[in-house]
């Protein structure tokens, strides 16, 4: 296997992340879980979600977990990609449109 920058072994440390700020390595853990409880939205639902923001904010370890824990919960590769696309389609969103306060400024400083 080729070596990259991020190790996927490393996903399997993320709990380690308490040991040099305990206090708050455990609120984080505490709220995560609960996040991802059960709720308005089901369990298979936020994985989806979860998935589309992985691949957005560009976190391979939340790709490699949200992968794999969409498999686990029947999810099928299809959705995954659509699930991808919606992320892809915001993020290009947010981009253009961003280019609203360029041309904004276009058009207060050519004035």
């Amino acid at each position: 296997m080729s070596k990259t920058y991020y190790d996927p072994a490393d996903l399997r440390k993320f709990g380690d992340i308490t040991e040099w700020s305990e206090e708050l390595g455990e609120k984080f853990f505490d709220y995560y879980g609960k996040v991802f409880e059960e709720g308005a939205l089901s369990a298979r639902e936020k994985s989806l979600i979860a998935l589309a923001v992985s691949h957005v904010v560009q976190c391979p370890y939340c790709i490699d977990a949200y992968t794999k824990d969409g498999l686990e919960r029947g999810i099928e590769k299809k959705e995954m990609m659509e699930a991808v696309h919606v992320g892809a389609a915001i993020k290009s969103g947010a981009t253009l449109v961003h280019g609203v306060q360029m041309m904004n400024k276009h058009k207060k400083l050519s004035m």
